[in-house]
């Protein structure tokens, strides 16, 4: 990776360490209430009229920069494979693959070894021991 991307790399980590946890309001006193983000949107809402206590607000702020936006840490860009025969288009310079959890052990060593045919890294690969 060149130095601009390190850096952004470095500076998303950091980023993303100071970045609180988004809950959906009022999630904390009701079951039926997921915590997952939902913006408030009531006419007298405390958190959408931004006071501290009530939590943060999803904003553009706190976003990745856009060039390692996605990415996985390594810095390349994760493609889901099921089959052997996806790997044909993947692009080893760009993309990394990750086996899907639904692959069982037979098939992940072929295309484990399909992968490391063509140069593909892969993102879980199987234990060796």
């Amino acid at each position: 990776m060149e130095g601009k991307i390190k850096r952004l790399f470095k500076a998303r980590k950091v980023q993303k360490g100071k970045k609180p946890v988004f809950k959906r309001t009022d999630s904390h006193k009701y079951k039926r209430l997921d915590s997952n983000w939902r913006r408030p949107r009531g006419l007298r809402g405390k958190q959408r009229r931004h006071y501290k206590a009530k939590g943060a607000l999803a904003q553009v702020g706190y976003g990745s920069p856009v060039a390692v936006k996605g990415l996985h840490p390594s810095g390349y860009a994760e493609v889901l494979v099921f089959t052997v025969g996806q790997l044909d288009v993947v692009n080893a310079a760009e993309e990394a693959v990750r086996i899907s959890g639904k692959v069982g052990g037979r098939k992940k060593s072929i295309i484990q070894a399909k992968a490391s045919e063509l140069g593909i890294k892969i993102l879980n690969p199987l234990r060796s021991e």
